[in-house]
């Protein structure tokens, strides 16, 4: 097991610098400057705010410091355009939020993904495989940004149940519909795998024989079939983690979160380059990390993929 992972984070660690890499090279190759506003600054103030933020160093150097700076000290650098904050205090705004309402989409998105693929297994070509099977297909079928606004349009407008946005600290009634929006396409996706798997499950051989000695099936599915048939919904947790965790641009902009979706879109109009390559760091390397924590995962349950 430990060599598996030593293999791994051989190729996790080259991805990430690589990451760091594209990210600083093309923000960097990017027209234009960050301080351009309607018009450019004149040469003098332009070369006083080049000397300030290290622009003036060779491409070279910056890449340099640049990396040494995220690698070892974890800092992004200051922001281009909010002159009194470092892009890790806009992250440390920003991601708490996300972190939160990503969290609980994840939590209901694997509850209910995997309760509905299990129930369409187990009820195969009855009303309630089809019922469920057409509940996920519709769900899958309405993205996040057409979804948001039908909740608020429901809860707030007409029934007036919910507020339509804000954050107020995290409570509950400000948390449901950036939740349901967010995790109604994961959880689609996680109940039509875990349905096909456990499909196949339920028709192989160790199954059949586990019946045939009496056991009931609730302890079949429990105990012989149900750990098979999440290995293929494991790969696809990693990534609907990381997605769901880091938030969404349209869940932030819909829902006036604050979250960190929202300053990566402010941060691309305001050609804000070192806030938009923290973010885009930050993200790919926690899809780095729950990748790997994924493939250990899938290997602790499965010895036969670490070899």
């Amino acid at each position: 097991m430990f060599t598996y992972i030593a293999r791994r984070l051989t190729v996790a660690v080259p991805t990430i610098l690589i990451l760091i890499t594209i990210s600083f090279v093309l923000m960097w190759s990017a027209p234009g400057s960050p301080f351009m506003g309607e018009k450019l600054p004149p040469p003098e103030v332009m070369a006083n705010l080049e000397a300030k933020y290290g622009l003036d160093q060779p491409y070279w150097k910056q890449y340099v410091d640049y990396l040494t700076n995220v690698i070892f000290h974890f800092d992004f650098g200051p922001s281009f355009k909010f002159k009194d904050r470092t892009v890790n205090d806009i992250i440390a705004q920003g991601f708490p939020v996300t972190l939160t309402y990503g969290f609980w989409s994840f939590i209901v998105a694997v509850i209910f993904g995997v309760g509905l693929g299990v129930t369409a297994a187990i009820r195969h070509n009855t009303w309630l495989d089809y019922l469920s099977v057409g509940f996920a297909i519709g769900s899958q079928s309405i993205p996040n940004y057409v979804m948001a606004p039908i909740l608020v349009l429901v809860f707030t407008l007409w029934l007036g149940w919910l507020p339509g946005g804000g954050w107020e600290g995290g409570t509950w009634d400000h948390i449901i519909m950036p939740v349901i929006a967010l995790s109604t396409s994961y959880f689609a996706s996680i109940a039509r795998i875990t349905r096909s798997s456990m499909l196949e499950v339920l028709n192989s051989g160790f199954i059949r024989t586990a019946k045939a000695k009496g056991l009931p099936m609730s302890r079949v599915i429990l105990k012989h079939a149900l750990k098979p048939a999440l290995l293929p919904v494991l790969s696809y947790l990693g990534p609907a983690f990381v997605g769901m965790v880091t938030g969404s641009v349209i869940i932030d902009q819909y829902f006036s979160t604050g979250g960190i979706g929202q300053f990566f879109v402010n941060s691309a109009f305001n050609r804000d380059y070192s806030t938009m390559m923290g973010i885009t760091i930050l993200v790919g390397t926690l899809t780095i990390i729950f990748n790997l924590l994924v493939d250990v995962l899938y290997a602790w349950i499965d010895p036969k993929i670490r070899y």
